[in-house]
C-alpha cells in the first residue's frame, strides 16, 4: 500500500485511528494527515450554506483572530498524530490543513492525494445527535471510492452501524 488517508480531530474517535492503525495496517509509504476545521464550528447553520455563503463567510473571517485560533488549532491536532506516528518509526508522514465541510474535504483530499485507504474514527454520537448533525465517518464510509476502516472509540458500541465498522484494536495488547 502506498498511501493511507487518517481524518483527524480532537475526538476519543481519532485518537483510535492509531491503535486501528499500528495493529491493523500494513505501514505503508506515506501517511498523510488531514484536519478539516469547519468555519461555523459545530453550529448547524454552517451546515446548510450553499457554495457562495460558504465562500462569503471564509473570506470574512480570513485575517481575524478566529481564523488564527482555528488555524492554530489544526496546527496542533496535526503536529500531536505527527508525533505519535513518528514514534512508530514512521518517516514519511506529511499534514494538510482544509477547511470547510468535512465529508467533502475528505474524500476530495483522498482522490487529489491518491490515497488506496482512508482511517477514520467513530465518535459514539447518538442516533438523535446523527439525525440532527450528521456522521462524518458514515457520510464518508458511504461515498468513498477507496476501502474505509473505522476505528470505534469507546461508545460506538450502541451508535454505530456494525455492518461497516470494524472493533477498535486494543492499544499495547498482551
Amino acid at each position: 500500500m502506498k498511501k493511507v488517508l487518517i481524518p483527524v480531530d480532537e475526538t476519543k474517535g481519532s485518537i483510535s485511528t492509531l491503535n486501528v492503525f499500528r495493529n491493523m495496517v500494513r505501514p505503508p509509504e506515506e501517511v498523510i494527515l488531514l484536519h478539516v476545521s469547519k468555519p461555523g464550528g459545530k453550529s448547524l447553520m454552517y451546515d446548510m450554506l450553499g457554495e457562495a455563503e460558504m465562500s462569503t463567510f471564509k473570506e470574512a473571517i480570513k485575517d481575524s483572530d478566529y481564523k488564527e485560533a482555528m488555524d492554530m488549532k489544526a496546527e496542533k491536532i496535526l503536529s500531536y498524530y505527527k508525533k505519535e506516528l513518528s514514534k512508530d518509526g514512521l518517516i514519511n508522514v506529511r499534514t494538510i490543513a482544509k477547511e470547510g465541510n468535512p465529508v467533502d474535504e475528505i474524500l476530495k483530499t483522498a482522490a487529489e492525494e491518491g490515497a488506496e485507504l482512508v482511517i477514520l474514527g467513530c465518535n459514539g454520537k447518538t442516533r438523535l445527535q446523527k439525525f440532527v448533525s450528521g456522521c462524518v465517518t458514515k457520510d464518508v464510509e458511504k461515498s468513498s471510492q477507496i476501502p474505509v476502516l473505522v476505528a470505534k472509540a469507546e461508545g460506538c458500541e450502541q451508535s454505530c452501524d456494525k455492518s461497516f465498522v470494524l472493533k477498535e484494536a486494543k492499544a499495547n495488547a498482551g
